[in-house]
């Protein structure tokens, strides 16, 4: 219940995003290593990374084209909920310039509830922001509708919900192929991981693309995922036959994408 001391929750929380599942080899990438902001990001929102050679960004609804205009920050290092860098800064390509907070909450679910949250206010569908809970219970944004009471919900939800209540809420796509912008790769448990395509793209073959975006444990600032797996196309990853999606922290099966 939401009463429980916020410490407790966020300790339970804390097992959502482990990676005890999966150790991924760190490999090294194209993209060179941040260190306090050393080497800066040159592009100003998510629309602005560049596309491999023959391929255009797909056409897509409101939500894909909201994330498209996400800003990026300029420094690439990705921070903590304390203030405090990160101790990987290799998976990286870029941050997202979205609030991570000062509580150890907005992990790797909670990064994509804010986001699909943050959208939806923008949009002023107030009635349509709602997260449930591993028990299916709703949790719904109820008025006044300000910046306050808005952030306030949020960690709420971050306080009940998680990788295991978010694929539940979530619906099953038939493959890999179908991937669009707004889309959520996730593996619900205790622990679990997800990641958010942020964008996609086609070539005339009809081969895509995708980007991807995540936070992690500790709460940590929302970031443009590299590709460990292919150093020339990243931070682009391909649909492929492939049945993994190896991210820098994390290993997917292909099978494992859903939609809002």
């Amino acid at each position: 219940m939401y009463f429980k001391p916020l410490f407790i929750l966020a300790m339970l929380h804390s097992f959502y995003c482990s990676n005890v599942l999966v150790r991924v080899e760190k490999k090294e990438t194209t993209t060179p290593p941040v260190v306090n902001g050393v080497y800066e990001n040159p592009y100003p929102f998510i629309k602005d990374i560049p596309l491999p050679e023959g391929f255009t960004r797909i056409e897509t609804g409101p939500f894909g084209k909201y994330l498209r205009q996400i800003p990026l920050k300029k420094d690439r290092t990705v921070y903590l909920f304390n203030g405090r860098p990160k101790d990987n800064q290799t998976a990286q390509f870029a941050v997202l310039d979205i609030s991570v907070g000062n509580q150890d909450l907005q992990q790797c679910a909670d990064a994509i509830m804010r986001l699909r949250a943050e959208f939806l206010y923008a949009e002023k569908r107030f009635g349509q922001i709602s997260f449930a809970d591993n028990n299916s219970k709703a949790y719904l944004f109820y008025p006044p509708y300000t910046v306050a009471n808005f952030n306030k919900y949020l960690l709420r939800v971050f306080s009940m919900c998680g990788s295991a209540s978010l694929s539940k809420q979530l619906h099953a796509v038939a493959g890999l192929s179908a991937i669009e912008p707004g889309d959520v790769i996730i593996r619900g448990g205790f622990p679990g991981h997800a990641v958010i395509a942020v964008d996609v793209a086609v070539n005339k073959a009809g081969e895509k693309i995708y980007l991807l975006a995540q936070s992690y444990m500790p709460a940590q600032d929302i970031h443009i995922l590299v590709n460990p797996a292919d150093e020339n196309l990243s931070p682009w990853y391909s649909v492929n036959n492939n049945k993994l999606i190896q991210t820098p922290e994390y290993l997917f099966y292909s099978n494992e994408l859903k939609k809002w």
